[in-house]
């Protein structure tokens, strides 16, 4: 585990941590907060197998199916807080079906579980491409922030 005094952390359970530069991400993440004038709360990642975020999936949510991201929300009016499992398995899975890098993937994810947290769906299509939008943003601002 690697706790941040900005209250994000990071965690894995059943596999590696998929980085190392963790306060290169939290201000990423901060900064996807700013833009959407939200404030943060306390932020936990905690990145996975597919079979660790299956069981997930099927405790809580009674979902019997893999995916790539779960977002429990404890937001309180405009602070934002939850915890955001993510699937590294499926990370690498859809890199190579979307013909993009692993870390881009992850990067997209991780911003996907943030913006539902900031109160974007996605599962009319509408909202999907609102979402889409917004994962676009996201990810300038970490290309911005070079």
């Amino acid at each position: 585990m690697i706790a941040l005094e900005q209250n994000i952390n990071y965690f894995a359970e059943d596999t590696e941590m998929p980085f190392a530069n963790y306060d290169e991400f939290t201000l990423w993440l901060e900064k996807i907060l700013a833009f959407r004038k939200k404030k943060l709360g306390e932020l936990n990642y905690i990145f996975c197998s597919d079979e660790y975020l299956l069981k997930v999936n099927r405790d809580h949510l009674n979902h019997d199916y893999y995916t790539d991201v779960i977002t429990f929300d404890y937001c309180e009016k405009n602070v934002i807080s939850g915890d955001i499992f993510i699937s590294l398995d499926m990370i690498t899975y859809n890199a190579k079906k979307f013909l993009t890098s692993q870390e881009n993937e992850l990067k997209r994810v991780m911003a996907h579980g943030l913006l539902h947290l900031c109160g974007l769906k996605d599962k009319t299509e509408q909202d999907s491409k609102s979402m889409r939008k917004a994962e676009e943003e996201a990810l300038q601002l970490w290309e911005e922030s070079k």
